[in-house]
């Protein structure tokens, strides 16, 4: 089987959209200038994960600038802040 490199480079992605449904991110990894570029990515993670998607999280709260750091490096993603919290989540 031959593999090459962009059948990798969607493979990453579209894991990657799946498991954070980040967007921005993806285009981030891909380095895309455009959004729509990254767009794909939906529709492939969409046909790929529509009967078995995991929509569970684990939810954290973090205070301080260092709690926040230490969520984001371990693969959190920012949600909302409210009352001086600030609110991250990550799929299972």
């Amino acid at each position: 089987m031959e593999g090459h490199f962009h059948t990798l480079r969607y493979w990453i992605a579209t894991v990657e959209q799946h498991k954070t449904k980040g967007l921005w991110q993806v285009k981030e990894i891909l380095g895309h200038k455009s959004i729509t570029s990254t767009e794909t990515y939906i529709h492939i993670e969409k046909q790929l994960y529509q009967n078995g998607a995991n929509d569970e999280f684990t939810s954290k709260v973090a205070k301080t600038p260092e709690e926040i750091t230490a969520l984001i490096e371990t693969g959190f993603e920012y949600v909302m802040t409210k009352d001086n919290l600030a609110f991250f989540r990550k799929r299972k």
